[in-house]
Order: C-alpha cells, then structure tokens, then sequence
C-alpha cells in the first residue's frame, strides 16, 4: 500500500497515527480497567516501561552518531547526578547539537 505524500497523503498518514495512537491509549485504559492493580502488578508495569526504554535506546546508542552517543550518555549521568529529567534532557539536545555543528 502506497500513500501518495505531496497532496493529502501527508494528512492521511497523520490522522491514520492518531488513530492508532488514541485507540491503544483507550484499549489499555479499558483492559486495564478489568485487571486489579496489586503490587505483582504494579512491578510488571514498572519493569516493562524501563524495557521499552531501553529497547528504544540501545540501538540509538548502538548505531547512531557521535552526536547521539554523548546526547544519551549526557542525559543518563544528568538524570543521575542532577535528579531533573527534563534538564538532563535539554542538555543532552543541546551537545547532541553543538556536537553534530562541530564535527
């Protein structure tokens, strides 16, 4: 299936994302809905997200540039020292950017 993206296809990719974004959103509200939340649970959803970070950036880390390297690496020790996600964050974009304009 080929979406033509210079006219609408663009549009129709966006929405068809949002669609799919919204219904797994509301799909796990309405299964999750039916299972009780007890600690077994609750360590389940805790390790999964740190899974699906990981499994994001592992390959980034793997396979990307200089850039993308030292931006994640900044990010993780900033997390850790600082203990303010979103300044560690921020500082990782920004020498991902002052790394990739200098090199």
């Amino acid at each position: 299936m080929m979406i033509d993206t210079s006219d609408f296809g663009v549009l129709t990719i966006v929405l068809i994302m949002v669609a799919v974004t919204v219904l797994t959103r509301w799909g796990g509200i309405f299964v999750m809905s039916y299972i009780p939340i007890n600690y077994r649970v609750q360590q389940f959803i805790a390790a999964m997200s740190g899974s699906v970070l990981v499994a994001i950036i592992a390959p980034m880390f793997i396979r990307g540039d200089m850039g993308a390297k030292v931006a994640l690496l900044v990010t993780v020790f900033g997390t850790l020292i600082i203990k303010r996600p979103l300044i560690a964050i921020t500082a990782g974009i920004v020498m991902a950017a002052l790394i990739r304009n200098l090199g």
